[in-house]
């Protein structure tokens, strides 16, 4: 078992509050390392208010497992 299955296993056991504080930390991790673009990511948080009546609606329920 890799390192990445190991944090999901113990992930999965967490209540979804500290869930999301893992999923926080690993997105800082990210762009600590350059590993991801803290420009672009703020993009995304900036159009997801905006967007949120196009994307959390129940006709787009069925793409939400994709």
């Amino acid at each position: 078992m890799n390192t990445a299955e190991k944090i999901y296993r113990e992930a999965c056991h967490l209540p979804e509050p500290l869930a999301q504080e893992v999923l926080d930390f690993i997105g800082y991790i990210e762009i600590k390392y350059g590993l991801r673009d803290p420009q672009a990511e703020e993009l995304k948080s900036a159009q997801a208010q905006a967007m949120s009546h196009v994307w959390d609606n129940p006709e787009e329920e069925v793409w939400n497992g994709l």
